[in-house]
């Protein structure tokens, strides 16, 4: 079946940095049972008025933590317990729509940015300490910390929505404690640096105009203003208008932030459909939807899913595909647990490659290209397939909005910086390393632990029985430099070279596969798995 429609990876409801620890005037740790207790100790220890006068305030307190997952109770801290009283009124000004996002900024601290240079122990060539070679630094400079606190209807991409909110106004996120409720709403804590001053006003200030430039993304605007944005292009995809009379709707195979994917069929073929919710038909979702319709027009290739046609007047907008039995990548390695040879995994990676240079080659760009989004038909035929943010690429050959999964996201598209198609070529580098290991990227992180790691030079461990090529291949296309980066014309004649390299050299298909041993005659003993690959790749 075809992938699911904006298949989150965001994981929601859990920390994205370390907890801030579980202390009490810098004891042990207390048990999460307790924290609530101690937290209501400790609130009216402090004689907060509005918890000491109200006698519902211990329920409320406890309502509070019900409704935010285990992962909350582990971040709070004791001794500042105030932070809960601060959250319960930011998720309630959130159920207020005109207040959304509602959000709280204030001043943490002064960080000193310079480092005292006599604590080094690195000696010089001529064994001179550096420290004694330096003169003491007298000029401290000091840069202000700020947190950002949020709160709005949670939402898949929500975090990438509120990063780079956070970025267009030049701050840098040091840490992010994200949570979602049980009925709903997002708690989002930035910690953050770039504001020049400790004043919280000015930031404040800019924090709302910033929210007011993207106006309607945050609660969803009107319905009509959407279906504007739909029957402007209207005439552009006149000819592919699917007769909704004639197409059948089966089993939902799928969902994502927006829609739902169906299996159906149309003319007797079987289809998938994509159909975009009444309740999601605003602004964004709709120009995303007519982008989509637009690119899928436009294509036609062996390893690119099939456009069939779409539905493109309101109120039910649907896009449909061709169906493809096999699934996807992402299921298909981690969720069926396959592990590939190497031939298969070359193969894997050649349709890859040529899909997207046929998309590179008529100027158009995916932006989330990942293992979900890749299909399968039952020939194992893989095919690019979700181009619900792909975008024509303009002449200027940049683009700066941040778009696509973090755990396979150009690092100049984490930092907002200008990108062009050489961001895809990024994201086929953590593809080719899932196609290698059959581990999720980063997977004892959480997204925006991944991104931020990546923003400061972490890639993926690399796969220690790898072919060499691969490993070569891996580390170029994954280059901070995009400019440096191959193109997917030149990755696909190196895999051709290596697939042709293999059909004459069968001892190297091993690479992949789950071997436990292997008797050396010429050792005299078994050799592990290791020794054996890499004699291999010497002959």
């Amino acid at each position: 079946m075809e992938a699911g429609v904006d298949e989150a990876i965001e994981e929601v409801g859990e920390s994205s940095s370390p907890p801030r620890g579980l202390s009490h005037a810098g004891g042990e740790g207390i048990a999460p049972c307790d924290i609530k207790d101690e937290i209501f100790a400790r609130l009216m220890e402090n004689g907060i008025e509005e918890v000491v006068s109200n006698p519902h305030y211990k329920d409320e307190l406890i309502a509070h933590f019900n409704r935010l997952p285990a992962s909350y109770l582990v971040d709070v801290s004791i001794d500042k317990a105030e932070d809960v009283l601060l959250h319960q009124k930011i998720l309630a000004e959130a159920e207020n729509p005109e207040r959304r996002p509602a959000f709280h900024v204030r001043f943490m601290k002064l960080e000193d940015l310079n480092l005292d240079v006599r604590k080094t122990t690195e000696d010089t060539e001529d064994g001179t300490n550096v420290a004694d070679a330096l003169p003491t630094r007298h000029d401290v400079t000091y840069v202000p910390i700020h947190e950002v606190t949020f709160s709005t209807i949670d939402k898949p991409k929500l975090l990438s929505q509120l990063s780079a909110l956070l970025s267009d106004i030049g701050l840098n996120i040091r840490e992010a404690h994200v949570f979602s409720t049980m009925d709903g709403y997002s708690l989002d804590v930035f910690v953050v640096d770039g504001w020049h001053e400790e004043d919280t006003d000015g930031l404040h200030k800019e924090l709302e105009a910033a929210i007011a430039r993207n106006e309607g993304s945050w609660s969803g605007s009107s319905h009509s203003s959407a279906a504007e944005k739909i029957l402007a292009v209207q005439p552009k995809v006149g000819e592919w208008e699917i007769d909704k009379r004639l197409l059948k709707m089966e089993e939902k195979i799928a969902s994502g932030s927006c829609g739902d994917l169906y299996r159906g069929s149309y003319l007797g073929e079987d289809v998938a459909i994509k159909v975009l919710r009444s309740e999601h038909l605003h602004e964004t979702a709709g120009a995303e939807f007519a982008q989509e319709v637009m690119i899928l027009r436009e294509v036609q290739h062996r390893n690119v899913v099939r456009f069939i046609g779409a539905c493109t007047k309101p109120p039910q907008l649907c896009i449909v595909t061709e169906y493809l039995s096999g699934g996807n990548l992402y299921d298909f390695l981690h969720k069926h647990h396959n592990i590939l040879e190497l031939p298969v995994l070359l193969k894997f990676a050649l349709d890859i490659c040529r899909g997207m240079d046929y998309l590179h080659q008529n100027n158009i760009v995916h932006r989330d290209l990942k293992t979900a989004n890749l299909l399968m038909d039952n020939n194992h035929v893989v095919k690019v397939a979700d181009f619900g943010v792909a975008r024509f690429q303009n002449r200027g050959g940049d683009m700066t909005a941040e778009t696509g999964t973090y755990r396979w996201m150009a690092p100049e598209v984490i930092n907002h910086q200008p990108y062009d198609h050489k961001a895809d070529i990024f994201s086929f580098a953590i593809v080719l390393w899932e196609l290698a290991t059959s581990k999720i990227p980063y997977d004892t992180m959480t997204p925006l632990q991944a991104a931020l790691g990546v923003r400061q030079g972490m890639r993926p461990e690399l796969p220690e029985h790898a072919h060499p090529g691969l490993l070569d291949l891996m580390q170029r296309c994954w280059g901070t430099a995009p400019a440096k980066r191959p193109s997917f014309s030149q990755i696909i004649v190196e895999l051709e070279e290596l697939l042709k390299q293999l059909a004459t050299r069968p001892s190297l298909w091993y690479t992949g596969l789950p071997i436990l041993c292997h008797y050396n005659r010429k050792m005299g003993k078994r050799a592990s798995r290791k020794q054996m690959l890499q004699r291999n790749w010497r002959k």
